[in-house]
């Protein structure tokens, strides 16, 4: 068994994000600020569709990714892998692109959405921590960080309709 993470490993390289898996506070949490931080950026230079497109595309891959480097590790979901808290934030994030208005309310759905998708990865209330507990795979590793994602999403949403 090779050592994990190891950052000349390609594969190790794309699920810590490039090494902020190894950030030995919080990982999960710095991962989720980066992929935030990347979303913003992307949203500010393509369109509605694109972002969708690269976000399924970004959720096969972190799956694939994570399949590979987890198959020989004893802790399959490594807190050194956060290319599952990209994929996560990212779903977290879809609504702002096509129901937010203007800048402020974007602003509170994007913060909104990285704090609550936070709580829920952390917490994992049901059906989070079925997945979490149930699949052992590249699949459950990033699945139940989808699920968070939907969640936030989905309250970030409430929150901009009913407070805003």
């Amino acid at each position: 068994m090779q050592k994990f993470p190891n950052l000349k490993n390609i594969y190790h390289l794309i699920a810590t994000l490039g090494g902020i898996g190894l950030i030995p506070i919080a990982p999960g949490t710095f991962g989720s600020i980066f992929a935030w931080a990347i979303f913003i950026f992307m949203a500010h230079l393509l369109g509605k569709s694109s972002i969708l497109i690269l976000i399924i595309i970004t959720i096969f891959f972190a799956i694939w990714i994570c399949e590979k480097v987890s198959r020989n590790l004893v802790e399959k979901d490594h807190k050194s892998i956060v290319i599952d808290e990209l994929a996560g934030m990212w779903v977290a994030l879809i609504p702002v692109v096509y129901f937010a208005s203007d800048q402020y309310e974007r602003t509170v759905y994007a913060v909104s959405a990285l704090i609550l998708f936070r709580i829920f990865d952390i917490l994992k209330p049901y059906p989070i921590s079925y997945f979490d507990q149930k699949f052992k795979n590249g699949f459950g590793i990033v699945f139940d960080d989808l699920i968070a994602g939907i969640f936030a999403g989905f309250l970030s949403t409430l929150i901009v309709i009913f407070l805003i």
